[in-house]
């Protein structure tokens, strides 16, 4: 019985010393990993409203796309170009719903956007993220575009030059925000 004993003794020593390491542990956070990159927060988003006039957390369809879904902005054409990754608008939200823009948290552009298509027959006086092109002819190749109106022939009336004018500081954060991150086509 005499060889069990300092056994014994090495294993209860051992169970006490890792009772007690595991108590003094109680809130201790081991320091995190230095890194030289920080951790980059998506700012800008677009969240899908599903009745048009409303702003409500309720009416919400969700975010439809982040800055990460986006490849390019072309400011001359007006092309928002997404990553082939992400699902395609037309089959997350129906035709004329409202989009609201957000940058850093804040509405990017008041009154958001319209979500519309080539087949709409209604006209929008402000900004609108369209589903194909309209450059003279009715062109639908299935990318997006962010025009100051819909359809693009009104784009010298007085409201969709107003509207234009008013969201000039929004529009300027939107293109240096895309440029900052190497996403706008120059």
């Amino acid at each position: 019985m005499k060889h069990y004993s300092p056994l014994a003794w090495m294993m209860a020593i051992a169970i006490a010393g890792t009772v007690t390491t595991a108590c003094s542990l109680d809130g201790y956070e081991p320091e995190k990993p230095f890194t030289a990159d920080p951790v980059e927060k998506v700012a800008l988003f677009a969240i899908g409203i599903g009745e048009p006039g409303t702003r409500s957390d309720a009416n919400a369809e969700g975010v439809l796309f982040t800055d990460n879904d986006i490849e390019w902005f072309d400011p001359v054409t007006r092309e928002l170009r997404f990553r082939d990754t992400m699902e395609p608008l037309r089959e997350k939200i129906p035709l004329t719903t409202e989009i609201d823009f957000y940058l850093g948290g804040e509405y990017l552009f008041s009154g958001g956007a319209t979500y519309v298509g080539l087949i709409c027959s209604r006209m929008f006086d402000d900004l609108v993220l369209c589903c194909g092109k309209i450059d003279g002819e009715v062109i639908d190749d299935g990318r997006y575009y962010l025009y100051d109106c819909y359809p693009t022939q009104f784009a010298d009336d007085e409201r969709v030059k107003a509207n234009r004018l008013r969201r000039v500081p929004q529009w300027e954060a939107f293109l240096n925000y895309l440029d900052s991150k190497g996403k706008l086509r120059k």
